[in-house]
């Protein structure tokens, strides 16, 4: 291959600038986005139309949470189908359980896993591409619905009036600078007892001292968990009701009629083969817990599949790319909301398996399905309940074009029985190991 250096000469630049100035109405479209920015300058005005928050299909959930500057997203939407499903078995209107449950224990069992992973690539150098991606974000916030899942779980779930948000969790800026620094530093102590040649004991001994490190952390941060659940409350009838003495666990497992293990996590990204089941070891959060899988399947295998779950009255968790094409404000997600297009006359568009496959597209979102209109059968546009607090969109719930379920939806979570015969098969098959820098991480 030769090299290839282009210097921009002083006749280049000239060319550009001659090239700009003769584009007809450059002065006026430079006017119009300059003082208006990009966005406003290219909204599509019927957006307002089309996405009339009218649904045919419409589960009343009631009131929306609110994740505020912390990346629990994932957490929020489990959490959400949960809350949703008590509180509508049991007649309490906009009952809520502790997200910071759930995220304390998340954080502990990361820095567990994360010693794993670090020791088992000790002998490979720092610059090595796994381990690149375990030191990058060694306990980010995000998270994926299997780690949800297994979290839910292993330590079950509590009201949030046993357990309220507080400072670090509402914002986690603080708390993700100290927790990943601490980590970090525990992976260069690690990986130089195994280059040392440090006995088993030695080395599992620093580790003991670590995880009790991260946990007075995250404990100080925090506050530590309840072990009991202590929950009194009145439904919508007015009448008492008194829980206590239980568990975590023994309170989900009584309370909540969802078995997590009866739901699969399918998803829709082209770049990869169809009817294939696939893993994402690197990001699983619980040892011998729960493990991340998705099985890729067209997008109108999702789409029959969530709206025959929201039919039976029940939520969907879906993971998304929510900061294309959406104005927050108004709570909108449709695919031709900002024509950029047309605004500066150039080709910037990508179909979705070539936005995953170049990065230009992310799962960087959760949310939770509540409705759908419906045509006949055809889907035209979706109820969307995120966790963004009550003062963006309609109170709190957005709306989304069909079409940006097709370009920027990328994992529904649905019960195994939306399934056909031959899809659930596919689930029995060896999954194939996705590597910690997928774009579905």
């Amino acid at each position: 291959m030769t090299e290839n250096n282009s210097v921009l000469t002083d006749q280049d630049l000239s060319e550009l600038h001659e090239n700009f100035k003769n584009t007809p109405k450059s002065d006026v479209l430079s006017r119009i986005i300059n003082q208006n920015g990009i966005n406003q300058a290219a909204q599509d005005p019927d957006t307002q139309v089309r996405l009339n928050p009218v649904f045919s299909v419409d589960l009343q959930t009631g009131g929306v949470t609110n994740q505020k500057q912390s990346g629990r997203c994932w957490l929020f939407s489990l959490v959400n189908t949960l809350r949703h499903q008590f509180g509508a078995k049991y007649k309490v209107k906009d009952f809520n359980l502790s997200q910071k449950y759930l995220f304390f224990w998340d954080k502990i069992e990361l820095a567990n896993i994360f010693y794993d992973r670090i020791l088992a690539t000790a002998s490979r150098p720092a610059d090595d591409r796994e381990v690149e991606a375990y030191l990058s974000s060694p306990n980010d916030d995000g998270g994926q619905w299997a780690m949800a899942a297994a979290l839910v779980q292993k330590y079950g779930v509590v009201p949030v009036s046993d357990y309220p948000e507080t400072a670090n969790v509402e914002n986690t800026g603080g708390f993700d600078t100290v927790i990943n620094r601490k980590l970090r530093i525990d992976a260069v102590k690690l990986r130089e007892m195994v280059q040392d040649e440090k006995s088993d004991d030695e080395i599992n001994a620093a580790r003991k001292q670590m995880l009790n490190e991260v946990y007075r952390i995250t404990a100080y941060s925090f506050g530590e968990p309840p072990t009991t659940v202590d929950f009194a409350y009145r439904d919508d009838d007015k009448k008492y009701h008194k829980i206590s003495g239980l568990t975590p666990k023994e309170f989900y497992d009584k309370y909540f009629d969802t078995d997590l293990d009866d739901y699969v996590v399918l998803a829709n990204s082209p770049e990869k083969d169809y009817d294939q089941l696939y893993s994402l070891p690197s990001e699983d959060n619980v040892v011998g817990g729960k493990q991340i899988q998705f099985l890729n399947l067209p997008m109108g295998v999702l789409k029959k599949a969530t709206i025959a779950q929201l039919k039976d009255g029940e939520t969907v968790w879906f993971g998304n790319d929510v900061l294309e094409q959406m104005d927050r404000k108004k709570g909108y997600l449709d695919s031709h909301l900002f024509r950029y297009s047309e605004l500066f006359d150039t080709d910037l568009e990508m179909d979705k398996g070539t936005r995953l496959k170049y990065h230009q597209a992310e799962v960087s979102h959760a949310m939770t399905f509540t409705g759908v209109d419906l045509d006949g059968d055809t889907p035209t546009k979706w109820k969307v309940e995120n966790s963004w607090g009550d003062k963006n969109g309609e109170k709190g719930y957005f709306t989304m074009n069909d079409d940006w379920m097709d370009d920027y939806v990328y994992e529904v979570v649905v019960h195994k029985k939306y399934l056909s015969d031959a899809q659930k098969e596919l689930l029995k098959q060896a999954p194939v190991e996705l590597p910690a820098w997928d774009s579905l991480a």
